[in-house]
């Protein structure tokens, strides 16, 4: 090895040693301020307030670092883009930071401690966020891609455990003033970004070891009717068949109808083949609503099929028509379909178009 490579590797180590110290000191952050949270110690939360100080002072000299190895090296490919990545990372890391300064500015305002169930919470949306930290900072450092898109796959069971932390806040909420529960939504939600940041770690650790770019999300769309026998299948079939890759797409019904074979026959001269299609009534919990991005209702409200609209999931009411009256002549009834079809498919077109912009396929 050449005495420059041997400086180059010394350098990108101490950047390293530099950015395991950062994350080792934001985590600690992050368990002091739930530790002051749930046990209601002030003193351990305004030194984590303060704490942050010497947090933003090492983001910064992890910055003035990779600048420097820029400057110094004018690295290329695999060298630019851990550097690259480092720098974005740096960014999460400071966020992380400031996420447990938010629940420890919380903690001190706090009226009323949390009570037993959200204690639990807490501790668990605490536990899911710091793992999934802790392996993405791993999975950087290491270099180790197949570990970061593993870890990836956590940020989902976080999300849908603040969905259900959420509803349990709601439910809570005659307990506590208005002023507490803002202050326990808060502090939820700082807890979810962790995750959200961890993502981002992860993903620079894939681009920095394999030169991919952050992958295009896949949304999960949940289409609702009556019976689940014509107008939620439409949509769900046009939506797989015209945008393979824009999402996953499943329909269900208030109930579940039978499906009439001359209304199928018709469709399928539209194009829409429901042949094998098996009408489901809905029957999720709440877990399994925060799965989905967007529930979309093609008859009623949304809230008329589901009691509790999960936090970070979109609900849509589309403005379609009903059934077809079997008592119409073939043709006109085939043209009914017709329509419908067409008018189905330009509201699945505009909202995958909403989602993906110009990714949409």
């Amino acid at each position: 090895m050449s005495h420059y490579e041997e400086r180059l590797e010394r350098d990108l180590s101490r950047i390293k040693e530099q950015a395991t110290l950062l994350a080792k000191r934001v985590d600690d952050a992050l368990g002091t301020a739930v530790r002051a949270l749930l046990s209601g110690d002030d003193k351990l939360a305004y030194a984590t307030v303060l704490g942050d100080q010497r947090i933003n002072a090492e983001n910064r000299k992890l910055d003035k670092m990779c600048h420097a190895f820029i400057g110094v090296h004018l690295p290329s490919a695999g060298h630019l883009r851990l550097i690259t990545a480092m720098i974005h990372a740096n960014v999460a890391l400071e966020r992380v930071g400031d996420y447990a300064v938010t629940i420890a500015r919380e903690s001190v305002h706090l009226a009323k401690r949390p009570d037993a169930l959200i204690k639990r919470e807490v501790e668990l949306l605490a536990g899911e966020s710091r793992q999934m930290f802790k392996q993405a900072v791993c999975g950087f450092i290491d270099g180790n891609a197949e570990k970061a898109k593993a870890t990836m796959i956590m940020a989902d069971q976080v999300e849908r455990t603040f969905d259900v932390v959420f509803a349990d806040l709601v439910t809570e909420g005659e307990n506590f003033s208005i002023e507490d529960l803002f202050a326990y939504l808060g502090v939820f939600n700082s807890l979810e970004r962790v995750s959200d940041q961890a993502k981002n770690i992860c993903e620079e650790t894939v681009f920095a070891v394999t030169g991919q770019s952050k992958a295009n999300k896949v949304f999960r769309i949940l289409f609702l009717d009556e019976d689940n026998t014509l107008l939620g299948p439409i949509a769900e079939t046009v939506a797989r068949k015209n945008f393979p890759e824009g999402g996953e797409y499943r329909s269900l019904g208030r109930q579940a109808g039978a499906m009439a074979p001359e209304m199928v026959n018709l469709l399928q001269d539209t194009g829409v083949d429901l042949a094998r299609h098996q009408p489901k009534a809905m029957n999720l919990s709440l877990r399994d609503l925060a799965d989905f991005h967007v529930i979309v209702s093609l008859q009623g409200p949304v809230k008329s099929y589901v009691d509790n609209i999960p936090f970070h999931t979109a609900a849509l009411e589309w403005d379609v028509g009903g059934s077809v009256a079997a008592e119409l002549p073939e043709e006109q009834r085939r043209e009914r379909y017709e329509n419908l079809t067409r008018e189905i498919a330009v509201q699945v077109s505009n909202l995958i178009t909403t989602l993906r912009g110009e990714e949409a396929d």
